[in-house]
């Protein structure tokens, strides 16, 4: 099955900076010739970037879905500050060549919308979670369960961009937000849920079930 999918293949966030690093590159190449070649370069950087396919949606109802494309730097237990509770965490850490769409991972409702303000530390360090520029929302699964997904800043990521709202509900691989430059997502879930991805491993958003419950 095949999300609704409402955005462009290149995500919006992604057009001004592809707008910009386009035109600088026709101008240099009208007047340098190859010397336009990094320009053109950066471009095709840019595009790379903020691209944003669409995805297809596991039909395991029990299923909790990547919010990011990435690789796994965590799997393990830890208190989730954002509901006070101790969960199973799973981050997923995405560099500058991932896809920087973030989706829903699970069918819920939105409780509360948490946004914290903070250094730029590097994503892929633990650390990073509570040091670092974040947005959580804390999420009551379909299921009943409480899911809570945070948005991090990484070392060079400058903006986190989030567009739903407490009480919003949520479709699972739903598109809700963007990070740009280099970041991860941290996903906290019941200590009964079962982790069904390890550490260092790839994954895709919407497609890979990061656990189940």
């Amino acid at each position: 099955m095949n999300n609704h999918y409402p955005h462009p293949i290149i995500a919006r966030e992604g057009w001004p900076f592809l707008g910009i690093a386009v035109v600088v590159a026709i101008i240099v190449t009208l007047i340098g010739g190859a010397w336009s070649i990094p320009f053109w370069i950066i471009a095709l950087f840019v595009l790379q970037f903020f691209r944003d396919p669409p995805r297809t949606i596991p039909q395991n109802p029990n299923a909790v879905l990547s919010p990011a494309d990435g690789r796994i730097v965590v799997v393990a237990k830890a208190h989730d500050p954002y509901t006070n509770r101790e969960a199973l965490k799973i981050s997923v850490f995405m560099n500058v060549f991932n896809v920087h769409s973030n989706r829903a991972p699970v069918d819920g409702k939105i409780e509360t919308v948490q946004y914290f303000p903070g250094k730029f530390v590097n994503a892929d360090l633990d650390k990073a979670s509570l040091e670092n520029e974040r947005n959580a929302l804390a999420i009551t699964a379909a299921n009943g369960q409480s899911v809570t997904c945070v948005q991090v800043a990484g070392l060079i990521a400058r903006r986190i961009l989030c567009y739903v709202k407490a009480g919003d509900v949520l479709a699972r691989g739903q598109r809700y937000g963007f990070i740009r430059f280099g970041s991860r997502v941290d996903v906290y879930l019941p200590l009964t849920a079962t982790p069904k991805v390890s550490v260092g491993e790839k994954v895709s958003a919407t497609e890979t079930i990061l656990a189940e419950f």
